[in-house]
């Protein structure tokens, strides 16, 4: 999903692009508001909701140098210790912080100040999804560095099976 949108995202800053050069080139106002929120609003969805794909892929980035050189065991003592100290209590404090403004958001029904621009209460919607969505990641995360942490092979390793019985 995260592809396509990013697709779409391309095409519509595209477009917006060759529309409001060549209408310039026509002596046209064209108002392309719209379509530059529309394209905002998708880099918002791929950012916000990628983030659960990218941790449960582990394609996120990591600022530590050393950590691919240890074994999975000491990885998955980073791995939990990071994600039961940081990731959840970080997303229990932006939901926590986010949900007041959502909510005023939808109870006014708030829309973009700009001249027919898109409707803001949707999007905003996405914050509270994406901590909810990165947190169920999270325990999962935990769970399967607690898995390797209590597997009998010294270097922690999981079998191929166990390892898609987890990530699943």
């Amino acid at each position: 999903m995260i592809r396509w949108l990013t697709m779409v995202m391309v095409f519509v800053g595209a477009a917006t692009a060759i529309l409001r050069y060549s209408s310039r080139g026509l002596g046209l106002s064209l108002n392309l508001t719209p379509q530059t929120e529309a394209q905002w609003y998708l880099f918002s969805l791929i950012f916000l909701l990628g983030a659960a794909y990218g941790l449960k892929h582990d394609v996120h980035v990591r600022v530590d140098v050393l950590y691919s050189q240890l074994n999975p065991k000491k990885r998955a003592w980073i791995d939990l210790i990071g994600h039961t100290l940081f990731l959840v209590p970080f997303c229990v404090v932006m939901l926590y912080v986010s949900w007041p403004a959502v909510q005023n958001s939808w109870s006014i029904r708030e829309m973009s100040p700009d001249p027919g621009g898109l409707p803001r209460y949707p999007i905003k919607m996405v914050i509270l999804l994406s901590f909810v969505l990165l947190i169920g990641q999270g325990y999962s995360q935990i769970l399967k560095q607690v898995r390797i942490l209590r597997s009998d092979d010294e270097e922690g390793s999981l079998p191929v099976d166990a390892l898609r019985e987890v990530s699943s």
